[in-house]
């Protein structure tokens, strides 16, 4: 079974192509934990947030 689901996926992928492409973000980690908050809040399926 997947932990992301295709939303999360393309959330992750779009952010990093802004982190690649436009230099949105300071590093690729970043611009994963971004993509992963967004389909979160989309509702996504992501696991949930490590603190």
């Amino acid at each position: 079974m997947a932990k992301y689901g295709e939303k999360a996926q393309e959330e992750v992928r779009k952010a990093m192509h802004e982190h690649k492409h436009k230099g949105k973000y300071k590093s690729n980690k970043q611009a994963v934990a971004v993509g992963l908050s967004k389909a979160r809040r989309e509702g996504g399926k992501a696991p949930e947030k490590n603190e």
